[in-house]
């Protein structure tokens, strides 16, 4: 682990577009993933285990959810000089606009770590993927680095959604390209199988260089590019013209790393979560993904029938049929069920009896997946109320559409946040 101190900057401020109706109350970085955690515990935790706990959160978008969670979450030591910090956008006598993009972020902020050790790593807040960032530092000050991005291997029809870069023998990026869709550009980024070799790794077919949006700038550096300059971007402006003035290389990684920016992707990593031998594995006692505690009861299954699935703290799972699904904290599913391919996020409180009784006056369904109901292929946010003799199997196979109380994206059908849906509903 490395003993040099370095002062980390995570960018959770995305809209996340691409994840709506996900992201209608929140930013991606809280949306819920695994069960029980969110997508900001990734990088935290991997802060945390990598021993770099001055910890900036860059916030913006949709934030209260992600506000509440992080200071519900992550309190160190008052002994120690240990922090997690949320920098919210706010209007200040120098700066009366929203961050502009993720060097305008940190730019924004720079005041705040210039006490703070000589590095400064930089992060992305909506990634999945487990890293000893101690390793990545201590590779960019062995390399004389000015700058060093993490990359990852991908294949061709991959490099036209990231910032794809050249290397030379000794990782030096030589020339680097935001998102290339030309096929002369893409032919000139492949990388060589050697330099992989160089590295240990098998190229496996992936001949090309992603940036993860992963970062170490010498704190002196990053003041030099960003102190009285209009870039926006890291990947679009900073990087690109640093590459030419700068010593900027690239630290190879080639563990599991997803991008979820769609839901799509979102769905396909969550389901991957309940097979036998996850790409993502959250059963780590070394270094374990944080969250926040709930002090919830254990799962309770009454007769019900589970394959492959991951049930939440809390949930209560009658008697039903539940595949290859994640049934999120305090879900409840209801009897005579059949749940396949399902993401259920759970619900943030129990209902009283009281509660129920007032939603059967109002003909409203119970918090939870009522009897006799359905489910296939489908994203089910918080708080969700799904009726009796329920049927959510797109059985008219649409690719995309917007309802009035879901969303279909890629054939998967989303219900957002909180919605009801009346007994005897198809979908």
């Amino acid at each position: 682990m490395s003993n040099h101190e370095v002062t980390t900057m995570i960018l959770a401020g995305g809209q996340g577009t691409r994840l709506y109706p996900l992201t209608k109350h929140r930013s991606k970085p809280a949306v819920p993933i695994g069960g029980k955690f969110r997508l900001i515990d990734i990088p935290i935790s991997n802060c945390i285990h990598s021993g770099y706990r001055k910890i900036y959160i860059g916030t913006q978008f949709s934030s209260e959810s992600l506000h509440r969670h992080v200071s519900l979450t992550y309190r160190f030591s008052v002994f120690s000089k240990d922090f997690i910090t949320i920098l919210s956008a706010q209007q200040t006598m120098e700066h009366r606009d929203w961050y502009q993009g993720t060097a305008d972020a940190v730019r924004k902020n720079l005041n705040f770590i210039q006490d703070y050790g000589d590095y400064v790593l930089i992060l992305s807040g909506d990634h999945l993927y487990r890293m000893d960032y101690s390793k990545f530092v201590d590779y960019h000050i062995r390399k004389g680095a000015d700058i060093t991005i993490s990359v990852v291997p991908v294949d061709r029809e991959l490099a036209q959604q990231f910032g794809i870069m050249k290397i030379n023998k000794d990782s030096r990026i030589t020339t680097f390209h935001e998102k290339p869709k030309d096929d002369a550009v893409l032919d000139e980024l492949s990388v060589p199988e050697e330099l992989f070799s160089r590295q240990g790794i098998d190229p496996k077919g992936r001949d090309y260089l992603a940036s993860m949006g992963i970062y170490v700038f010498n704190k002196k550096v990053l003041n030099e590019l960003l102190d009285g300059t209009s870039y926006s971007d890291f990947g679009k402006e900073v990087i690109p013209f640093s590459i030419s003035n700068k010593r900027v290389f690239a630290y190879f990684f080639d563990g599991y790393w997803e991008d979820i920016g769609t839901i799509k992707a979102f769905f396909e990593a969550q389901l991957d979560l309940t097979s036998p031998l996850p790409k993502f594995n959250f059963y780590d006692e070394e270094a374990p993904i944080l969250t926040h505690p709930r002090f919830l009861p254990g799962a309770k299954v009454l007769n019900a029938e589970i394959r492959n699935a991951i049930l939440g703290d809390g949930c209560i799972v009658n008697p039903s049929k539940v595949q290859d699904s994640i049934i999120g904290n305090r879900s409840v599913v209801g009897s005579n069920c059949v749940l396949d391919q399902v993401v259920m996020m759970g619900a943030d409180s129990f209902e009283t009896p009281e509660n129920m009784a007032a939603n059967n006056s109002q003909g409203r369904p119970n918090l939870g997946i009522g009897d006799n109901t359905i489910i296939t292929k489908a994203i089910l946010d918080k708080d969700v109320r799904i009726g009796k003799n329920v049927r959510i199997t797109n059985e008219r196979n649409v690719k995309d559409e917007q309802g009035k109380n879901y969303v279909i994206q890629d054939g998967i059908v989303v219900i957002p946040k909180g919605v009801v849906i009346p007994d005897n509903t198809v979908i």
